[in-house]
């Protein structure tokens, strides 16, 4: 049986409470109502070592307006919007820009600075949130809920949905960081990545998707054989040099039928740790943490640098509003918005 315990924190909003689910085996997971997110993911080594994998903050105000959105649910949108400008049923929306000429992450006031109301639902720890329409400039009152669930064999299960009264655009994610070794333990760069993904989605200078879904092969972007993160982050590649590292959406290859696929497998040759992440979304944004530098400090004091851990963030496409092209993210008050993310965490 998971055991769900409460803890208690000051911030500048009141006190608020952080849940822990843990298993049989000492294994837990730290859940925050401060962007619906994680806190701490504690998960043995190939010694039965535990460490904490996730990247985050000493102390819990600091998740409010962080740079990084560690562990936290981004939206209304999450990744990038061209310019802001979103087009619903003809009518266009002005953006907040938030992220040089874009809009990222749902914009300044989005969701991940949110304290989102929570209740404890059997083993399952569920957040919620009402969106008024016109909040941030998007359309229509949206309800989101996260449901966080941790199993006895170390699999974080992570449950999205929204409900919508008028045509708007929902794109949820987390936002984790991972450092398999754990989480002050320095660089991830030597930690492994594969990628069910055969295809990439190349951008501007300002990380806007052109359209093109274009082949991995030949290129940086290749990870559908393991490969360590950092062998190929200094190429001399345009996607390496516009995001200072890996900030790119991926295909996932199988993606139409609208099953449960296995989107990456990380693991850390040092500790055996590994990670893997299933999802039903069609995409997966890989960010290196090229600007970790300068964060709130960490855990335990510890200051984190850049490249010291790497999001897996599955997702619809960034821009897909403006791309008709891509997998279509609106939602109208008819429908249900239904998406999921596995993290399962192993050892070799």
């Amino acid at each position: 049986m998971i055991k769900i315990t409460t803890e208690c924190f000051d911030t500048p909003l009141g006190v608020l409470e952080a849940y822990t689910l843990t298993n049989a085996s000492g294994a837990s997971v730290q859940l925050s109502p401060i962007g619906a997110g994680v806190t701490r993911v504690t998960v043995p080594d190939r010694d039965g070592r535990l460490a904490d994998v996730a990247l985050g903050y000493e102390d819990l105000a600091d998740y409010f307006y962080d740079g990084p959105c560690a562990g936290k649910t981004p939206g209304r949108y999450a990744n990038r919007i061209a310019e802001g400008h979103l087009v619903v049923d003809g009518k266009l929306h002005q953006l907040a820009i938030n992220n040089g000429p874009n809009a990222l992450h749902g914009g300044p006031e989005g969701f991940s600075h949110k304290v989102w109301d929570a209740e404890v639902v059997g083993e399952t720890v569920v957040f919620s949130l009402v969106s008024p329409d016109g909040d941030e400039n998007y359309p229509g009152t949206l309800t989101a809920r996260v449901a966080y669930t941790w199993s006895e064999d170390n699999v974080l299960r992570i449950e999205y949905s929204a409900i919508t009264d008028a045509p708007t655009v929902v794109n949820l994610t987390n936002h984790s960081y991972w450092n398999l070794a754990g989480h002050d333990s320095g660089t991830a760069l030597n930690h492994v990545l594969q990628l069910n993904a055969s295809r990439w989605l190349p951008t501007s200078d300002s990380l806007i998707p052109t359209g093109e879904l274009a082949p991995v092969a030949g290129t940086p972007m290749d990870f559908t054989a393991p490969k360590a993160i950092g062998r190929d982050i200094k190429a001399d590649f345009d996607a390496l040099r516009y995001g200072k590292g890996y900030d790119n959406c991926w295909v996932i290859d199988g993606h139409e039928d609208g099953g449960l696929h296995s989107a990456a497998l990380l693991s850390d040759p040092t500790s055996g740790r590994t990670l893997e992440v299933l999802t039903d979304q069609p995409g997966v944004q890989v960010y290196t943490g090229n600007w970790l530098e300068g964060c709130p400090a960490g855990k335990g004091g510890h200051v984190y640098h850049d490249y010291d851990a790497v999001a897996i963030e599955c997702q619809g496409f960034p821009d897909a509003p403006n791309k008709p092209q891509f997998p279509s993210q609106e939602l109208r008050p008819d429908e249900e918005y239904r998406r999921l993310i596995l993290f399962r965490f192993a050892t070799i």
